[in-house]
């Protein structure tokens, strides 16, 4: 398998099918201890894969998620959850794929994550088709690989921003719009979104775990402190957390510690 120009494809494919065959053979290649990795140069993408199927816009010009009962709100909900998914299967491949002198545990850890990702994207699209729609239906902001493309040549960066600041976001936000979701739970697609959003949110717990495993490992490498680094880099790039809506026990299980979650600003952590 010439792995890295595989995954190359599969990041310039906005096909899911394309994305999940590729992933796959990664997988089985990486658990293969005979198998190697030769040197490879990886291109710098100026736009990301889904800009084929999808019209990017501002996120002050997306759709408004609105009343959950209509199908325009469930639509909207869907679609936009859908986009995160799609976006965070390439960004799962990428981590692989830019940062070729990390270990196989690396590159296996981040292959199973993207395939976790694609199994939600196509569960999420499956909601999208109930609702005679489909993923590009709705146009979609590209905020996650603009951040991506910020981190290219900087791997702690990269796991810094998108597992542990993202992914771990969207730990805070997706219990939220479950608890909202079941006040709707008789209507059959409702229910079926949330079991697929509770199935993302158990999933990504472990996402986050794995990009704070590797966030620490490179810390220390460099013999950096965990927190001072990762406050140090949300910085560099202007990002804050509302520490007021942290799902506390999620990022601890996810790997963050209270002494750095109260250094975040939460006010109390047992």
């Amino acid at each position: 398998m010439n792995f890295y120009a595989q995954l190359e494809k599969a990041l310039l494919s906005a096909d899911i099918n394309t994305k999940e065959l590729i992933v796959d053979s990664a997988i089985e290649y990486c658990q293969d201890l005979r198998s190697h990795f030769s040197e490879y140069e990886p291109i710098v993408y100026e736009s990301p894969s889904y800009a084929k199927i999808c019209k990017i816009v501002k996120p002050k010009e997306l759709p408004k998620r609105g009343d959950f009962s209509k199908k325009e709100g469930q639509l909207a909900l869907t679609h936009s959850i859908a986009h995160i998914e799609f976006s965070a299967i390439d960004l799962a491949i990428d981590a692989v794929y830019r940062f070729t002198n990390m270990p196989r545990e690396y590159k296996l850890d981040w292959l199973i994550v993207a395939q976790d990702e694609i199994r939600h994207f196509k569960m999420l699209r499956g909601v999208l088709n109930s609702l005679d729609a489909d993923y590009g239906d709705l146009p979609v902001h590209n905020g996650l690989f603009e951040m991506a493309y910020k981190t290219n040549g900087d791997i702690i960066e990269r796991m810094a921003i998108i597992p542990r600041y993202f992914e771990a976001s969207g730990l805070d936000v997706n219990p939220k719009i479950i608890n909202k979701l079941k006040n709707y739970k008789r209507v059959t697609l409702i229910s079926e979104l949330i079991e697929a959003l509770t199935t993302i949110y158990n999933e990504e717990i472990e996402h986050v775990r794995k990009g704070d495993r590797w966030f620490r490992y490179l810390c220390e490498e460099e013999g950096s402190s965990v927190t001072k680094r990762y406050l140090e880099i949300l910085d560099k790039y202007s990002l804050k957390g509302r520490a007021n809506q942290y799902n506390i026990k999620a990022r601890k299980e996810a790997g963050f510690s209270c002494n750095e979650l109260i250094a975040l600003g939460v006010k109390e952590c047992k």
